[in-house]
């Protein structure tokens, strides 16, 4: 009996010491193995720019707010943390050094009108109102020519040629006679016999007319008493002459042509438009005429008309502009381009040089903090000079790079920014409203 208690005691004491040993062991491997773990570095980020990550505290280089535990910021953050990085991918963060070194200029996308320019090919030609043809009234032999040849400056009170006409001759005795049966007829008491007369002088009038006779050769004709031999010929309009017809001394039959005349003080430009285009001309548009023989200098002129059809091969219309011509510069058949200038609504605009186009989309670089650049995606409209429109991307105000944006996508691309492989992040669209 006593042998087995104090086997049981014995047991005891081997369990307890066993217990003890391992306890202790445990406890010594799992002191071992936390005094084996690297010790844990605080970080500290700014709220504002997650992207800031420094190992001692202070202030944000780009704002200036005081850096917090990164570890609170990701307890209140949670979730939108990720969401925050995301975007931020394609920032870029460019020093003062850089800044210089890139010649890295911002602007502020601002709100005007702009002005759109159609450019199109014009062709000088004649004003077909301002153009004519002076023709023989009657049969007969030029005896005179005042016009020796093309280019002479003819008016329109100064006869061109003179024709001799025995019609004409015999029309002249007739008017003449029935002039000197007027007269001793008017004195008859019979009203009948008196006023016949008046209408044989009427009758030789108008014949005489229609061979072209002016009233003011008809009283020559009744002043002379005798026929005038040659008929005077007259222009009926004051120009130049850009056709000679007949010689002297030849011989033409009534309705012949024998100059033609223009007067080029005023002319016709008629210039090919696109089909896209048209619909902004109208008539009284105002147009700017240039050309090459005058460098420099500008005419201007009205749209008179549009053509109402369209040229199937080139996809335009043809537009007639009417345009001043006093000097005579603009010669029939000489190319110039014209300019119409169509001012547009207001619109938010930005210099040329903010947008890269990636062949794809269009990229505008905006400040969005002091020194740090992200990417738009913006769609352009029409150019006014160095300005462009800016449809959609953009809000009125934004910070844009306006030089030195190259340098900064360069160095968003060797960090793996916006654009990476050709996969492309996404990039953060203010709600902007198109103008």
């Amino acid at each position: 009996m006593a042998m087995n208690k104090r086997v049981a005691v014995l047991l005891i004491v081997v369990i307890l010491a066993a217990s003890a040993g391992a306890g202790g062991w445990f406890l010594w491997h799992n002191k071992i193995g936390i005094s084996r773990k690297a010790p844990v570095k605080q970080l500290y980020t700014c709220p504002e720019h997650p992207f800031i990550i420094s190992e001692k505290p202070g202030n944000c280089p780009i704002c200036g707010m005081e850096l917090v535990p990164k570890e609170s910021l990701a307890a209140t953050a949670g979730a939108g943390n990720a969401l925050s990085h995301e975007m931020h991918l394609g920032h870029v963060m460019v020093s003062t050094d850089q800044r210089i070194m890139a010649n890295v200029a911002t602007a502020a996308a601002k709100e005007q009108t702009l002005t759109k320019e159609i450019n199109a090919v014009g062709l000088v030609q004649y004003d077909q109102s301002r153009q004519v043809k002076v023709t023989a009234w009657i049969a007969g032999r030029l005896d005179k020519l005042n016009v020796d040849k093309v280019g002479d400056l003819v008016f329109k009170n100064k006869p061109v040629a003179e024709i001799y006409s025995p019609d004409l001759v015999s029309s002249e005795e007739e008017y003449l006679l029935a002039v000197k049966s007027r007269d001793q007829l008017k004195f008859s008491p019979i009203a009948a016999i008196s006023n016949n007369g008046d209408g044989l002088v009427k009758s030789a009038r108008d014949r005489l007319k229609l061979f072209g006779v002016r009233d003011q050769q008809l009283e020559d004709l009744e002043k002379a008493g005798e026929p005038n031999i040659d008929i005077h010929i007259y222009t009926p309009l004051s120009g130049i002459v850009i056709d000679k017809l007949v010689q002297l001394g030849q011989y033409v039959k009534t309705g012949d042509v024998l100059f033609d005349v223009a007067d080029l003080s005023y002319v016709w430009v008629e210039m090919e438009v696109y089909e896209d285009e048209i619909g902004l001309i109208h008539l009284g548009q105002g147009v700017d005429i240039l050309s090459q023989s005058y460098p420099g200098k500008t005419l201007s002129g009205r749209v008179i008309y549009i053509y109402p059809f369209l040229d199937p091969k080139t996809r335009t219309t043809k537009v007639r502009a009417a345009i001043p011509n006093p000097r005579l510069e603009l010669k029939p058949d000489m190319f110039v381009n014209g300019i119409f200038r169509i001012p547009l609504h207001r619109t938010i605009v930005v210099p040329v040089t903010a947008v890269m186009d990636t062949g794809e989309r269009k990229v505008v670089w905006i400040e969005s903090s002091p020194g740090m650049f992200e990417p738009r995606y913006v769609q352009t409209g029409v150019r006014d000079g160095d300005n462009i429109q800016i449809l959609s991307g953009l809000n009125v105000g934004d910070m844009v790079a306006i030089s030195g944006g190259y340098m900064i996508d360069s160095e968003s691309q060797l960090k793996g920014g916006w654009q990476q492989g050709g996969q492309e992040v996404n990039v953060p669209q203010p709600a902007t409203k198109k103008p």
